[in-house]
């Protein structure tokens, strides 16, 4: 068994006493998992991505394991955790859980501290959230009912034109017209495809029109206004998608920093603010023990 995992069930709770200042995210995903550990500065030291699978718990952990690693860590050094995702109540060793949308909206704003329109493309949802030039949610929309223009929609359609996922951008940007796809159904895309393949379309056209149905799918849920983010892992792999989008919004489309991460990144920007506002708390019994 792993140190975390032996450390987890004895004595996970002495973790919020420890005075050191790093502090992890994790975002349990639909399709991946993430995790991110910082330090006092809000910089990242270590981060993981992998397969959520079914056991989304064990996922957690190994991804925090990893990350652990790759920062140079224990898990004793790490002061506060949340969680996020699809998965976040299966993190039963985090100290505290916020949603998805709150967390991509955090770390995205920590980047760019104006008022925004963040896009998340996700395993099996996309959201459009506006915020202010202080970070708070003015609005947003999340496509719930199909899954139509996520990573899920990808994956199902690369299955079914037998390309590995990784190699859709690569073919796509061999397109010189694309064609347009429908972007509400996953199964009748499907249909839609093997149509087009029968009446001998081009394999990059056809994978050219899939990402032009993301982003129509995008730009169907609400109007783009302001500076425009963008974060999740369909645009991290393909970032196609961005500058598709900005074609035909007319308005140009950033990607985010490290955007398959991002999630986990807000969600430990928000396990900073626990701790110092812990510190705080602290300071301020300890003036009036005086």
């Amino acid at each position: 068994m792993s140190s975390w995992r032996i450390r987890k069930r004895l004595d996970l709770d002495r973790m919020a006493s420890l005075d050191g200042s790093y502090v992890g995210g994790l975002d349990c995903g639909t399709t991946t998992t993430k995790a991110v550990i910082i330090d006092g500065t809000r910089r990242i030291l270590g981060s993981c991505v992998r397969k959520s699978g079914a056991n989304l718990l064990e996922s957690a952990e190994t991804a925090l394991e990893e990350a652990l690693s790759s920062a140079g860590l224990s898990a004793d050094q790490v002061r506060y955790i949340v969680g996020t995702g699809f998965g976040r109540r299966s993190i039963s060793f985090a100290h505290q859980t916020k949603t998805e949308i709150s967390c991509h909206s955090k770390g995205c704003h920590h980047y760019y501290p104006e008022a925004i329109t963040v896009i998340d493309i996700g395993g099996q949802d996309n959201k459009v959230v506006k915020l202010d030039s202080s970070g708070r949610k003015s609005s947003f929309k999340m496509n719930r009912k199909c899954a139509a223009g996520t990573g899920a929609f990808l994956e199902e359609m690369a299955y079914k034109l037998d390309v590995p996922v990784s190699e859709l951008e690569g073919l796509a940007r061999k397109s010189s017209s694309g064609t347009e796809l429908g972007s509400f159904c996953t199964v009748f895309t499907a249909t839609e495809v093997l149509d087009r393949i029968r009446g001998g379309e081009k394999l990059e056209d056809i994978v050219r029109g899939l990402f032009n149905s993301v982003a129509k799918r995008i730009l169907e849920m609400d109007r783009l206004t302001g500076r425009v983010i963008i974060s999740g892992g369909v645009v991290a792999h393909n970032p196609i998608v961005a500058e598709i989008i900005s074609e035909r919004a007319n308005i140009e489309v950033e990607i985010a920093p490290h955007p398959q991460e991002m999630g986990a990144f807000g969600a430990a920007l928000f396990a900073a603010e626990s701790v110092a506002r812990e510190a705080g708390e602290e300071d301020k019994l300890s003036v009036a023990r005086r």
